[in-house]
């Protein structure tokens, strides 16, 4: 893929005007206008990462080693976890470079892999967001034909056409990104390669391109947001018609974390899409991206953990277990 997006832009130079610059590299600009808090950024960044990590890395082992939690929804969860592992890792080590280099650069190549990367785990969340939508929508409304419906198998089915549809949809979106010619001297204002971003780049084809881009925006964001609304609908809908107070807050608390991962997502998501363009700048993009790209990731497994008894009495029979196989060692 990156060979084509490469013989594109050389035949995108070779009919260029005096007005259009192709480079092999982007200088993403990234937080240079503070340079006095570089290495405290750089320290900060560190840290959420690794947390990001050990916190996804620990939810999809503790998945993996209790069979307690073979669940669709910790089935969901696994490729969630292993999304935002993805997505933070396309940004943040490069991010944690810039902030202790002076040449800021990233490869065509470099960058094309970054939105590539970038957009299939963004349309993937979506999607698997919508397909925990309709798990709690059956678990609630349909209780008596949910282990029917949602079978390991059709959970694989939702789990592989949510990763099917999003890698086609970002292999398109990137190779007519990249297709395109780029103007003016390659500096992103942005510390990573995003499509809005070098949307506003382009020579030629912008129209085209924001056609593209709001094409993907209603089907594949908008689209995976209604199913999920309307799932909530039906849910909260039964849930009032509980006849105890007890039950209706059981069935609310199982449907708490994703609601709010949901928001998560989708207000800084949509945020960065649909503001204003007199309101927008370098600076505001930045720390809108800084939400989704660095904190939710980490956020995440905090959400889905931190008031989930199933995922403590997980915790407390694999720590109990492992520090049993070691006493009996010695």
């Amino acid at each position: 893929m990156a060979q084509f997006f490469l013989h594109k832009m050389s035949n995108s130079e070779s009919h260029a005007g005096e007005n259009q610059t192709i480079s092999d590299v982007f200088i993403l600009v990234g937080f240079s206008y503070l340079n006095k808090l570089q290495i405290l950024l750089f320290l900060v960044f560190l840290v959420t990462y690794l947390l990001t990590l050990m916190g996804n890395l620990l939810v999809i082992l503790l998945i993996k080693l209790n069979p307690s939690l073979h669940t669709p929804m910790y089935f969901f969860l696994v490729n969630l976890s292993f999304l935002e592992i993805c997505c933070t890792t396309s940004v943040t080590p490069q991010l944690l470079v810039h902030l202790l280099v002076e040449e800021k650069t990233i490869s065509f190549r470099g960058c094309a892999a970054q939105v590539y990367v970038f957009d299939i785990t963004g349309l993937t969340a979506c999607c698997l967001l919508a397909a925990m939508a309709y798990d709690r929508y059956m678990a609630i409304c349909r209780p008596l034909h949910y282990t029917t419906i949602m079978s390991i198998r059709v959970c694989a089915w939702l789990a592989a056409a949510s990763w099917f549809i999003s890698m086609s949809v970002a292999v398109a979106q990137t190779t007519w990104l990249f297709s395109q010619s780029f103007c003016g001297s390659h500096r992103i204002h942005h510390y990573f390669c995003c499509a809005p971003t070098l949307e506003k780049m382009l020579c030629t084809g912008i129209r085209k391109n924001v056609i593209v881009g709001l094409s993907v925006l209603a089907l594949f964001i908008i689209g995976p947001f209604l199913l999920i609304v309307l799932s909530y609908v039906r849910i909260i809908s039964t849930i009032l018609r509980l006849p105890s107070a007890e039950g209706r807050h059981k069935a609310f608390s199982t449907c708490s974390s994703h609601l709010t991962v949901v928001t998560l997502l989708y207000g800084t998501g949509l945020l960065s899409y649909i503001k204003p363009t007199s309101s927008s700048t370098p600076e505001s993009d930045q720390l809108i991206s800084i939400i989704y790209t660095v904190v939710t990731p980490m956020l995440n497994p905090i959400i889905y953990t931190l008031r989930n008894k199933d995922v403590h009495g997980a915790f407390r029979n694999t720590v109990g277990k492992a520090l049993f196989s070691h006493s009996q060692r010695y």
